[in-house]
This record gives structure tokens, sequence and C-alpha cells, in this order.
């Protein structure tokens, strides 16, 4: 994405009408809206125009959201991805982290809290030739990968601003709500798990099996990034 042209956001989304509605308050708030209305055109604009972001209907005609979202993740494509959801339950946010997506939006769609949520995802970069350090793991804030050991990690955008929290406050336990006001930035409706599930994941995507634990859950409080 060239600096000084509006990011470019592709929508596979199956409703016409709900494409148009997007679309247009995509291009309202400033970026280069792109539709696709199936998995197949999703998948051929995904590579033709290497989009800034993807929006995806997890209920797309004849197949489903997260079948395309892992297509794209298998062929490489590291742009952040959002689901269209239309429930919000442990094993809806799980299936989405399993397909590679790095969030969800749930409809009714609204154009406030979704462009919100872009304008979280698009924010530009302030420095990304830092690389943050504890123990024998690094988060490299440029390529957005961890490196653990010498492994070489790949994170989603929410993982990745996950790891990159915990990893600015070393040793502190932070809390539950901490964690949700400055990784999520936007507020949760009710009782949420969606940390424990970012959690999980991380956990085992960073830690080697049989070697210590590096994020730890302080039960009723939150979690720490410590080494024991």
């Amino acid at each position: 994405m060239t600096l000084g042209h509006s990011p470019c956001v592709l929508v596979v989304e199956g409703d016409e009408n709900l494409a148009n509605q997007i679309a247009f308050d995509l291009k309202e708030a400033g970026y280069e809206p792109l539709v696709a209305h199936d998995g197949t055109s999703g998948l051929h604009q995904s590579r033709d125009r290497q989009p800034a972001l993807i929006v995806i209907d997890r209920m797309l005609a004849g197949e489903s959201g997260l079948s395309l979202c892992k297509n794209l993740r298998n062929i490489g494509m590291r742009s952040p991805v959002l689901v269209l959801m239309a429930r919000d339950t442990v094993d809806d946010r799980v299936a989405c982290l399993e397909a590679g997506a790095d969030d969800y939006f749930l409809k009714p769609y609204r154009s406030e809290n979704f462009l919100n949520l872009i304008r979280l995802y698009l924010k530009p970069d302030i420095d990304n030739t830092e690389q943050l350090r504890f123990g024998d793991l690094i988060l490299d804030i440029a390529t957005r990968r961890a490196i653990h050991n010498g492994r070489t990690i790949d994170l989603t955008m929410k993982e990745f601003e996950l790891l990159k929290y915990l990893m600015e406050h070393p040793r502190e336990v932070l809390t539950r709500e901490q964690i949700l006001e400055n990784v999520w930035g936007y507020d949760f409706m009710g009782e949420s798990n969606v940390i424990e599930v970012y959690i999980r994941y991380l956990r085992l995507k960073i830690e080697d099996e049989g070697q210590k634990r590096l994020i730890q859950t302080v039960r009723g409080v939150g979690y720490v990034l410590r080494e024991s």
C-alpha cells in the first residue's frame, strides 16, 4: 500500500444490498472498496489486488466464508481478515481463529461500529523497525511475526497485538479489563471469553511442548508474561 493512496478493502458478501451498503460506508470513510459476491471471486480479487484488509461474510452462498479465509491463508495472504457473523459463541470465535481470521463483527450491520473496527486494523504504524524481546522470544514489529528459539511463527493481527501488549509489560500482571481496552480498543457487551480464546492460540503457537509456560494465568485477575 503506497503512502497517500486510500487503503483497499475487499468485501466478500453474497447479499447485494448489504455489500453495497458496506462499500458505500467504506468509500465515505476514505477507503477504496472492492466487492465480491462469492468465494471464488473473493479469492481472485485478493490475489490480483492485494487488499489492505478483507471482510468476509461467514455465510456465503454454497460455501462457508471460513473456507475462503483458510484458502487465503494457505496462499500466503497476510492482510487482516474480519468475519461477519450472526452468532457470538466461544465455538464461533474458535472457528474464526482456526480459519485464520483476525476478528469478527456481529450482525446486524451497524456502520459506525464497523468503521471503528476497520480503523483499528488499518491505523498506520508509528514505528515498525522495533523488535521486542523476552528471553528466547522475539516479536518483530515490522513483519508482525514472532521468533521463538529460532522458529518463526506467523500471527494473526489480533494475536500480534495481544502478544505485543504482553511483551511491552513483562512480569506485570495485566487484568482482563486492561487487555480488552488496550488490545481490542472497543467495549465488549457483557461477559466475553475472547481473551481466553486468543491466549489459548498464542500458547499453542509460541510455547514449545514440554517447556515452561510463558503466558501464565493469574486466576481471578488476568495474565502475566514471565519465565516461571
